[in-house]
């Protein structure tokens, strides 16, 4: 069976991620939507589609009725439950992107009309299908830490990342993208609710937005980087995206439809000061969790970090394990005969090979060969535990999940 699949946003995510690990393990890309005519011609020619196979809107695709074996949805944040509500209607499988929506009672209605449908919803909590969490996990499962107690998680974002996403890019705003926490660290709150094995049911959380505002910005600096006569700033775009490969994200996100990096720079979003972007989510927070297994769990995620990268700790009654993803390093301490254990795990490949791995599994269950890879439920926990800790963060409170 050679699946057949659409492809609504044709942004990194949606036509440089999925669609082109969708190609490559088997599955035919039939379809696409996005509302930029010269990126979709772009996306359409890698996959040879015809003009009549490309859609500026995603409700003149499902006007079609049902044309492909399923479809992925890479929109905007806020655009990801109207697509999904109505590929559902027509009964298609979905890959949906994550954050999935950007308030709590839309999971519910997404979760009603997956219930009605003969199509299953998969969200792209990649992280769960790498080779290195799927390690730390089979360490949980063998029973070598004895009873797990606590989780001490961090997500290390990386200046240059952060100044990318959060304040020149997409997620600068919330809204109209999710919240930081939801936005950048769902994966990391997916991880956290796998490793528990049970929902979340209290949260607490601090953080704010400390340092990307105007009055931190250096004197003298300019509106844009290349006009800014300021000597070492670690937020020069110049530098962040002119010392990179331009053939791969970040900076091909900057040059997408045939824009050359200079005028992207000199008139894009990504060549604004960081200081006067005009973002307002949050660049360090910390987060605190009770599972309903007795685990709790600590988060932080950073903006203030040289490296890109997740780590961790998981405490346990006869051992801790303790884990760099970047590295795919991985070091278990046994309490009970005093020995240690070094692992190294592959973590090649996009999200350390979970993109790549995703799309496998999901593939598999479009062929029948296995269950979805998590159930719709489960998936939504993370985003339940994202929603309750902004609450707490605004708050100041303990919020129930």
């Amino acid at each position: 069976m050679t699946p057949t699949v659409a492809i609504l946003g044709c942004g990194n995510r949606g036509a440089d991620v999925y669609a082109r690990h969708l190609s490559a393990q088997g599955a035919r890309v039939t379809h696409l939507v996005d509302p930029r005519p010269a990126r979709l011609a772009e996306v359409a020619a890698r996959h040879g589609l015809p003009p009549e196979a490309c859609f500026l809107d995603w409700k003149a695709f499902f006007a079609l009725g049902r044309v492909a074996d399923a479809v992925v949805i890479a929109t905007p944040d806020d655009a990801h439950v109207g697509p999904c509500l109505r590929a559902l209607e027509l009964g298609y499988d979905v890959l949906l992107e994550k954050p999935v929506c950007l308030s709590e009672p839309e999971l519910d209605r997404l979760l009603a009309a997956e219930a009605a449908s003969t199509g299953r919803v998969t969200v792209c909590h990649v992280l769960r299908a790498t080779a290195f969490f799927r390690a730390v996990r089979g360490v949980l499962d063998s029973g070598r830490l004895g009873k797990l107690i606590g989780i001490q998680h961090a997500e290390n974002v990386a200046f240059w990342h952060y100044a990318h996403s959060y304040v020149r890019g997409n997620w600068a705003q919330s809204p109209p993208a999710a919240p930081f926490v939801l936005a950048k660290s769902g994966h990391d709150l997916d991880l956290l609710r796998w490793f528990a094995d049970a929902p979340p049911v209290r949260v607490s959380s601090e953080g704010c937005l400390n340092h990307f505002r105007p009055e931190e910005a250096p004197p003298g600096a300019s509106d844009r980087c290349v006009t800014c006569p300021v000597v070492g700033c670690p937020y020069d775009a110049r530098r962040i995206y002119g010392t990179r490969d331009p053939d791969r994200w970040p900076v091909t996100v900057l040059t997408a439809g045939g824009v050359s990096l200079a005028e992207a720079l000199a008139r894009g979003p990504y060549g604004r000061c960081v200081y006067g972007a005009g973002n307002d989510v949050v660049d360090h927070q910390a987060v605190t969790v009770t599972f309903a297994s007795g685990v709790t769990a600590q988060l932080t995620v950073s903006a203030f970090t040289h490296n890109n990268t997740r780590t961790l700790k998981l405490l346990g009654t006869h051992g801790e394990l303790r884990g760099q993803m970047e590295r795919g390093e991985i070091e278990l301490h046994d309490f009970r005969t005093g020995g240690a254990e070094r692992l190294c795990v592959d973590t090649s490949g996009n999200h350390g090979g979970g993109d790549e791995a995703l799309v496998a599994a999901w593939l598999a269950f479009l062929r029948g060969e296995a269950d979805v890879p998590t159930p719709l439920a489960e998936s939504f926990d993370s985003h339940r535990l994202a929603f309750a800790a902004e609450r707490a963060r605004l708050r100041g409170t303990v919020e129930q999940v």
